[in-house]
């Protein structure tokens, strides 16, 4: 059978110092599957759409702000991943420079800095563990990665640069 997922961005806005990121504290509504956890800011593409126009609208909806620079730090594949066990692919960026105050809330939740060093202790989706740590390091090389999902929960998780 094909693989047909639904394709999403995913980004992770750094302060200007690069000390902080610009994380979503999913406490709106209590029926999101979100609820409770943080997470970087993004969503599904739109089919009239290339990966870095979505990103930046997603982060502009979300936000409030503009992306100015963007870098690609790898790419997921989650197969089983979504309410009803669809595939998700996503493109997960640094935003390291953008124009604008950001919003302190939106309908999914408050937006709220959070020191780098603290994004470990969080409420997470366990798989962001995983992945977030190749997101904010040193290695200019994007990783690929496949995290399979059951039911909810990781089942497992392999990359490579």
């Amino acid at each position: 059978m094909p693989y047909t997922p639904i394709l999403a961005t995913l980004g992770y806005v750094l302060s200007p110092d690069r000390r902080r990121v610009l994380m979503i504290h999913r406490n709106a509504r209590p029926d999101d599957a979100h609820y409770g956890k943080f997470n970087g800011l993004g969503g599904k593409l739109e089919s009239n759409e290339d990966v870095l126009s979505g990103l930046q609208r997603e982060i502009h909806e979300e936000a409030g702000i503009e992306c100015l620079s963007m870098q690609l730090r790898g790419t997921i594949s989650w197969p089983g991943f979504g309410k009803h066990g669809e595939d998700w692919f996503g493109f997960i960026y640094l935003i390291d420079a953008f124009r604008g105050e950001p919003k302190p809330s939106n309908p999914e939740g408050d937006l709220v800095w959070i020191e780098l060093d603290a994004v470990p202790d969080l409420p997470l989706w366990e798989g962001d563990r995983q992945f977030l740590p190749l997101v904010f390091d040193q290695d200019p090389r994007p990783f690929h990665g496949v995290m399979p999902y059951l039911d909810g929960r990781m089942q497992g998780w392999a990359f490579q640069r």
